[in-house]
């Protein structure tokens, strides 16, 4: 017999802002997103609509509908995108979601924020555009199926598809891609294409060439060098994204992911700075180095171990 909640449990727990801890509440919303059908896109998606929640949580559902690439959700995220008084994280995760998805009726909202006043939303705009532009080409889709789809190894749909790499020319191609990552004239999009083609070389090397990326001036692109480096779960890379976190001067948005990645990569180093910040002032901050600590203590359980 499955242990797997109904959905209609997941439902009450992810709807519980007032009785259930966030770490539970996130937990259930990646089953939902697991669970992948029109149902759970809907619960998703209701949730999101739940305006006194957090934006951490929100923002995590928006990614999670992205993920999900259900059409049927596009209406909502562009709604939240073009909403004014709605957190600045969430719109943008709403705009990146959209990208995902590939829609191309979604492209006319999108352009209209290219020029916003928030870097954070234009920036995100513009790499959704021409994420959704690349996969009008279908050269662009063979060439995406031929390495994998476009969820590749770490089974997520990316906001830019990674530059091509062949196994024989991988470390030569580490600087190359480094170059391309820093290059401050070249678009975001194209920069994104470096990023994640690095991710995929998973490395200790390729790893510390994405540190570099901490050096940029923007707070998205820094935001994304942590994501993927919680995503490839180097711990030569704790030392780095603990410096971020520390950093009160950085983008919130920064920080947070990079509690997140410390939560993926564990450790005792990441014990002691997630736990440092656990009161943090900034709320998206506090509640990630909570989740991120619920996340390694989950993987720590003996029976965690037990059933990998």
């Amino acid at each position: 017999m499955s242990n797997q909640p109904s959905l209609e449990e997941l439902r009450v727990c992810l709807l519980d802002i007032a009785n259930s801890p966030i770490a539970k509440r996130t937990h259930a919303a990646f089953l939902l997103r697991t669970e992948g059908s029109n149902e759970a896109a809907t619960i998703i998606a209701d949730a999101l609509r739940v305006r006194e929640d957090s934006s951490l949580m929100r923002h995590e559902l928006a990614y999670i509908l992205g993920q999900m690439q259900h059409d049927s959700v596009c209406p909502l995220l562009e709604t939240i995108l073009d909403d004014e008084n709605d957190d600045v994280i969430v719109r943008h995760e709403c705009a990146e979601a959209l990208g995902a998805i590939g829609k191309e009726g979604s492209i006319d909202i999108l352009q209209r924020y290219c020029s916003h006043e928030a870097p954070e939303i234009y920036e995100t705009c513009q790499i959704a555009i021409d994420l959704i532009n690349w996969k009008k080409s279908s050269q662009n889709v063979q060439k995406e199926h031929a390495h994998g789809g476009s969820r590749g190894e770490y089974l997520s749909v990316d906001p830019a598809p990674p530059v091509a790499v062949t196994a024989a020319t991988k470390e030569a191609t580490v600087e190359e891609l480094q170059a391309k990552l820093m290059d401050a004239k070249a678009s975001l999009f194209n920069r994104y294409r470096a990023m994640f083609a690095l991710r995929n070389l998973n490395s200790d090397a390729s790893a510390m060439a994405l540190v570099t990326g901490f050096q940029d001036s923007s707070a998205l692109f820094r935001h994304e060098i942590a994501y993927v480096l919680g995503q490839m779960q180097r711990s030569v890379t704790a030392e780095a994204l603990s410096t971020v976190l520390r950093n009160l001067d950085e983008h919130a948005m920064v920080r947070h992911e990079a509690a997140e990645a410390l939560g993926a990569i564990g450790g005792q180093v990441a014990v002691e700075v997630l736990t440092e910040f656990t009161h943090d002032k900034e709320q998206v901050v506090q509640e990630s180095c909570h989740v991120a600590l619920n996340i390694i203590d989950y993987w720590s359980a003996p029976t965690a171990e037990a059933s990998e």
